[in-house]
């Protein structure tokens, strides 16, 4: 058996009324998804890729979205300019520190308000692989 019972961890962040202008400032959001890499002790596997909504064609969805490939997995962020609200997941097959992940994100971001859900991925992803190996052996 695996030393953890699960295959990964996703914290999903929804931040409200944050900061004005962080929503569409794209060197901020770049930093973002690069600095919390090394914060949270994680590995790139490249640069972040970050991109602007099209405001004219889809205005309530104007915004920003980005991520970042990681070793671990990936951390994605979708910003929505007209409500001045941001969602960050952060994905990864490792345990990671929740709290420390969401104080980084207030502290970019400054949002009145946070709702957190921090879900466990793969429940039985080592249980199925020891089933099969299992089943492979006895063939």
């Amino acid at each position: 058996m695996s030393k953890s019972s699960v295959f990964g961890y996703e914290l999903l962040l929804d931040l409200y009324d944050c900061k004005p202008g962080v929503c569409d400032d794209l060197t901020l959001c770049y930093n973002f998804l690069d600095e919390i890499v090394g914060f949270l002790g994680m590995e790139k596997q490249s640069p972040p890729a970050i991109f602007r909504s099209d405001a004219v064609r889809f205005p309530d969805k104007a915004g920003l979205s980005g991520w970042v490939p990681l070793i671990e997995s990936s951390i994605v962020i979708h910003t929505l300019s007209p409500k001045d609200f941001i969602t960050v997941d952060i994905y990864c097959c490792r345990s990671f520190d929740n709290k420390k992940a969401e104080e980084f994100c207030r502290r970019f971001f400054g949002p009145k308000k946070v709702e957190a859900q921090f879900i466990e991925r793969g429940l039985s992803y080592y249980q199925e692989s020891a089933t099969c190996a299992k089943e492979l052996a006895h063939k």
